[in-house]
């Protein structure tokens, strides 16, 4: 029985699904959060039972580590073989990968090279990619880039408005991300909505830690709020999102602790967005937490959160000249029922009004009025079937070239 594995490493988060293929059977499924925070949660489900442990966990690598113990633990697996795939979500393809491929030693020296689009995930990445190469020397490994999906973006989208040679020379311009989460939701709700998807003009929101918005029209990525890097777009957990560039070399100037570029840089990724304002936290859920007790800082930070995916998903029925649905997506749009209602709420002119029935947490589906023009749809995510899908392809094409030569 063949089984791969799909990993789906975040800045603070690493999901995994473990599958039997092809069939697509979910054997188990399960996540580390808050890894590199104070009090981290592992969770791993699998038929109807749910275990949770809290531990500190310093970083992916060692979340890798207990992934696989718990595996063996939970008799999952009986040993590391049973794992003959294993997809790898990773973030920055740059203008090199622009389809899943499988990993070698110049593709991971690659990915560690295109650090510097996604410095908080790339690394990350890394880290999974070679302790699983430890763990798992026998099985396929492929890598399954956020970027390609949005490799469909006209030259008008993802140019920036600066000389020339700066994108021919250096390759400067949006790549974007989340894109295999933004193509799965998108195609998802077209099923949904029972329509066909290259009908749907969709407005895809994937909000977690980090998030973006991105404008999608007939199943393809036409614009998308991240950029040159994930620092840019809306706030986010610990990212700043979209500000003016003259803020850094001003900080600088004003800060004596600030020694280079890559320090603000520093201090916008890992030290900004909802942490920054509220001095608080990065996630969503203590944010609320703290909110709830009067806390102004936390009330500040969830005003402006929800300003940013207001002004963005605004824009991109500019983008579309209009929209059939706004669908909500990842750890804080698929369960803060507050987010999804004040941002809607704030957006009603468009023609969506939100359903307070509907809008609960573990929604999925639909979650706007009979009466709205742009309907509101709740879509979980699920990167992992993606990854896995692409691992199984990659497997298929593997067999058929072993056959073509002999």
């Amino acid at each position: 029985m063949e089984k791969t594995l799909a990993v789906n490493a975040g800045s603070s988060s690493l999901k995994w699904q473990l599958y039997e293929m092809p069939e697509e059977k979910v054997i188990a499924k399960g996540i580390f959060e808050r890894i590199g925070l104070p009090d981290s949660v592992s969770t791993t489900k699998f038929s109807g039972e749910e275990h949770v442990r809290k531990q500190d966990i310093i970083d992916h690598r060692q979340a890798v580590l207990l992934l696989m113990d718990e595996l063996i633990h939970f008799k999952l697996i009986r040993e590391f073989r049973e794992i003959t795939g294993i997809g790898h979500r990773v973030v920055a393809g740059g203008e090199f990968f622009k389809s899943s491929t499988v990993i070698t030693s110049e593709v991971l020296e690659q990915i560690k090279n295109l650090s510097t689009l996604a410095p908080l995930h790339n690394p990350a990445n890394v880290l999974g990619i070679e302790a699983f190469q430890r763990l798992l020397p026998h099985a396929l490994a492929v890598a399954v880039f956020d970027t390609a999906f949005h490799a469909t973006l006209p030259e008008k989208a993802y140019r920036y408005p600066i000389p020339t040679k700066y994108y021919q020379d250096y390759s400067i311009r949006k790549y974007g991300a989340h894109g295999t989460s933004h193509m799965y939701v998108a195609q998802e709700a077209a099923k949904v909505l029972g329509r066909p998807l290259e009908e749907l003009k969709i407005i895809t929101a994937h909000i977690g830690n980090g998030a973006s918005i991105t404008a999608v029209d007939a199943g393809k990525s036409v614009d998308t709020s991240m950029g040159f890097t994930p620092l840019a777009g809306v706030m986010m957990g610990t990212r700043s999102g979209e500000m003016d560039a003259s803020v850094i070399p001003y900080m600088l100037e004003s800060d004596p602790s600030l020694r280079s570029a890559q320090d603000v840089i520093d201090i916008l990724n890992k030290a900004s967005g909802v942490l920054g304002v509220s001095e608080l936290s990065s996630d969503m859920r203590d944010l609320q937490a703290a909110r709830a007790e009067g806390n102004p800082k936390a009330e500040l930070a969830y005003e402006m959160y929800v300003d940013r995916l207001k002004k963005f998903i605004a824009q991109y029925f500019g983008v579309l000249n209009g929209a059939d649905a706004v669908i909500f997506t990842a750890g804080v749009g698929e369960n803060d029922t507050d987010i999804r209602r004040d941002v809607i709420n704030g957006l009603s002119w468009f023609g969506m009004e939100i359903a307070e029935d509907k809008n609960v947490r573990g929604a999925f589906g639909e979650i706007s009025t009979a009466e709205s023009k742009v309907k509101v749809l709740v879509i979980p995510t699920n990167e992992e079937l993606v990854i896995a899908r692409d691992v199984e392809a990659a497997k298929t094409v593997s067999v058929n070239s072993s056959s073509v030569g002999q």
